[in-house]
């Protein structure tokens, strides 16, 4: 009973989760959460918010959308470094990726 979502719905985002912006300047856009803190997510999409200086955020503040390629999530979840632009390519393929399904 301890796992449930918050009252909200909501689950709590994880390591590798790509998330969208509900709050904020940043509302509406899709980010990858690189770190996790006990109420917040340090998250970055790789180019306003790169991976050096990602932005901390509430995590009832983020809406999980899916999850980056197995690559790259045992790598973020291993503590290893990836680039901005792995970020913006994996991005970028979740975006194309639903582009088509809703198309289907």
């Amino acid at each position: 009973m301890k796992n449930e979502p918050a009252p909200d719905g909501q689950m709590t985002p994880r390591v590798a989760d790509i998330v969208i912006s509900l709050n904020g300047r940043d509302a509406g856009k899709c980010f990858i959460v690189i770190s996790e803190e006990k109420d917040y997510s340090l998250i970055a999409d790789g180019k306003g918010r790169r991976y050096e200086k990602p932005k901390r955020k509430k995590n009832k503040h983020l809406r999980f959308e899916g999850r980056v390629s197995e690559q790259i999530a045992n790598r973020l979840t291993g503590g290893e470094k990836i680039t901005n632009n792995e970020i913006r390519r994996a991005l970028a393929a979740h975006a194309a990726g639903n582009g088509k399904e809703g198309g289907m």
